[in-house]
C-alpha cells in the first residue's frame, strides 16, 4: 500500500543461490518393492531427482524433482502427491516450505510437514509436494519440468541431512530415484517409503492447511449500514478515515463522505469513490479500516469489485485499489513489522504500463532512504469486475487465492510477529497518469469481508460459511478477542 520501486528486495533472494552440478549418476534400478508399489500401467508415474545442496550439512535442504507420466493414460497433477522422508534434526524441530522456481509454476505447487507413524532411523517426518488445479495435467510421455523446492528449519539453524532417508548427496543430475514415493488419488504408484510406512501402513495424515486445529473466532460482516455516519458502522469496530498523510498523492484528501452504502443483487455493497481533478488539492481518497489491531493468523476474505474505467471523467488515472492487513512501523527495518496485499492497479503505475494485480508479503521497510523486504506474486491482466479474495496465515506460510485458485504462496520469513487491522483503500499513487484537469472518479466495491482466527480454510469453505450466515440473516459477528 506504500510507494514502490522497480528494484523490490526480497527475503528470498537473501536464501542460498542454487549451484548447479554437472556430473550426472545412472538412475536407480526400481526395486521389487517398488514394482509392486505401482497399480496398473495407465496409472504409472516416474519421479526423478537431483539436489543444489549436496553437503551433509546446509543451511537448507533442496530435493529437486521431475514427475513422468508412465502410465497410458492422462493424469490430473491435482491428485498426485509426492513424499520426501527425512529425520527431523530435533523433537520440537519445526520446517518451512518454499518453492523457488517451477515450469508448471510455484503458484501451482503446494508443500506441507507430516510424521511418521513408524519412525526410522533415517526418517520420522516427511515433506508432502502437491499441486493445484491450476497446475493441469500430465499426458502418457509428458513430464512436469522443475520443481526446484527447498525447505528449512524454521530458525534458519542449519540442518543435518546426511542421514536422511530420501537425501543423495551426489545427485546432481536427474535420475529415477525410488526414495521417494509418489501416490494417484491416494493410491502409491512409484517408490519405497521407510520400512514400516508402506501403502498398507498408513501414517500420520500431513499438517494439510485446509484443515487446521484449534481458533475458528470470526470477523464477518455483510456491510449493511446506510452511511459512513451510521452508529452501527463504528460500533462494529470500522474507522472511516479522515485524517492526512500518504499514501497517495500528496496534499490530497481522505474523505469518508465518499465511502457509501447501497443496495445491490440482494445484499448492501460498500463503495469507495476516489476522484480528482488533476491536482492534490482536489484528490479525494477512501480508506476503511479496522481500529483494532487483533488480527494475526487464520483465514481473511472479501468479495471485491475491481474497475478499469472511471464512472465518469478522463481514463488513465494510475488507481490502486486494494484489500490488506497491516499493523504499524515502529522503527525503519523494524522486523515486527507485518502486511498483506491485494493491490490492483488498473492502469499501471510503479513502472508497470498497464493493468496489473499484486499480492504482496511485507517483512519490513525503511521509508527514506526507502528499502524493502518483501515477496510478492503478479499477473499483467485486467481484473475488471467482481472477484473472491483470500490469503491464509498459518505457521508455514501466507498463502494468496482468487477466486478459488491459488494465486501465490509466501515463505515463512515474511510471517507476522504481531497482530493487524484489516483495510479496504482506494487512491493514487500520482497525477502522471492522466494529466486532465477534467474532473474524474473511480469506484471500487466491498461485498463482506470475513478473518476466522487461527484457522486455515479453502475458498470453497470460505463461501459455504458465507452463504451459511447469509442464509440464517446473520449481517455482522466479531468473536474475535483483543490480545
Amino acid at each position: 500500500m506504500r510507494t514502490r520501486t522497480a528494484g523490490r528486495r526480497t527475503r528470498a533472494a537473501l536464501a542460498l543461490t542454487a549451484v548447479l552440478g554437472s556430473a550426472a549418476l545412472a538412475a536407480l534400478p526400481v526395486t521389487t518393492a517398488t514394482a509392486s508399489a505401482s497399480v496398473s500401467a495407465s496409472d504409472g508415474l516416474a519421479v526423478q531427482y537431483r539436489t543444489s545442496a549436496g553437503g551433509a550439512t546446509a543451511d537448507q535442504s533442496e530435493p529437486w524433482f521431475k514427475v513422468r507420466n508412465t502410465g497410458s493414460s492422462t493424469v490430473q497433477l491435482s491428485q498426485v502427491r509426492i513424499r520426501y522422508y527425512f529425520k527431523a534434526d530435533s523433537p520440537s524441530a519445526s520446517y518451512r516450505f518454499a518453492c523457488s522456481w517451477a515450469v508448471r509454476g510455484c503458484s501451482a505447487v503446494t508443500g506441507t510437514f507430516g510424521t511418521l507413524g513408524k519412525p526410522t532411523a533415517t526418517a520420522d517426518r516427511y515433506l508432502e509436494i502437491g499441486f493445484t488445479p491450476a497446475a493441469g495435467s500430465l499426458a502418457p510421455g509428458a513430464d512436469t519440468g522443475d520443481l526446484q523446492l527447498r525447505f528449512h528449519q524454521a530458525t534458519w539453524q542449519p540442518l543435518n541431512q546426511g542421514d536422511d532417508y530420501s537425501f543423495g548427496g551426489g545427485q546432481s543430475a536427474y535420475a529415477d530415484w525410488t526414495r521417494v514415493t509418489a501416490q494417484v488419488a491416494g493410491t502409491t504408484v512409484w517408490g519405497v517409503a521407510p520400512e514400516g510406512n508402506g501403502p498398507t501402513e498408513p501414517t500420520d495424515p500431513p499438517t494439510d492447511p485446509t484443515d487446521p486445529p484449534g481458533g475458528g473466532q470470526t470477523l464477518f460482516d455483510d456491510f449493511t449500514y446506510t452511511s459512513h455516519t451510521d452508529p452501527a458502522l463504528s460500533a462494529h469496530g470500522w474507522s472511516v478515515r479522515s485524517d492526512s498523510g500518504g499514501p497517495g498523492v500528496p496534499g490530497a484528501t481522505w474523505d469518508p463522505s465518499k465511502v457509501t452504502f447501497s443496495a445491490q443483487g440482494g445484499s448492501t455493497v460498500m463503495n469507495l469513490e476516489t476522484s480528482t481533478a488533476g491536482t492534490g488539492e482536489s484528490t479525494r481518497q477512501t480508506e476503511v479500516l479496522t481500529r483494532s489491531m487483533k488480527f494475526r493468523n487464520g483465514t481473511y476474505a472479501a468479495r471485491v469489485r475491481f474497475s478499469d474505467a472511471p464512472k465518469s471523467g478522463p481514463d488513465g488515472d494510475r488507481v490502486v485499489q486494494t484489500f490488506f492487513t497491516i499493523n504499524d512501523l515502529k522503527a525503519p527495518m523494524a522486523d515486527d513489522y507485518a502486511e498483506y496485499d491485494f493491490e490492483y492497479l488498473p492502469n499501471g503505475g510503479w513502472g508497470e504500463p498497464a493493468n496489473i494485480l499484486y499480492t504482496t508479503s511485507w517483512e519490513t521497510y525503511a521509508p527514506d532512504p526507502w528499502q524493502a523486504v518483501n515477496q510478492h506474486s503478479e499477473s499483467r491482466r485486467s481484473f475488471a469486475g467482481w472477484h473472491d479474495l483470500v490469503v491464509t496465515i498459518d505457521d508455514d506460510a501466507i498463502t494468496y487465492s482468487i477466486d478459488g485458485q491459488v494465486f501465490g504462496t509466501h515463505g515463512a520469513a515474511y510471517l507476522p510477529e504481531r497482530p493487524m487491522s484489516i483495510n479496504f483503500n482506494q487512491w493514487l499513487i500520482d497525477l502522471a497518469g492522466q494529466p486532465s484537469t477534467t474532473p474524474r472518479a473511480y469506484d471500487q466495491q466491498v461485498d463482506y469481508v470475513l478473518h476466522v482466527k487461527d484457522q486455515v480454510l479453502t475458498p470453497a469453505q470460505v463461501a459455504a460459511k458465507i452463504a451459511a450466515y447469509r442464509t440464517a440473516g446473520t449481517s455482522f459477528v466479531d468473536e474475535v478477542p483483543v490480545p
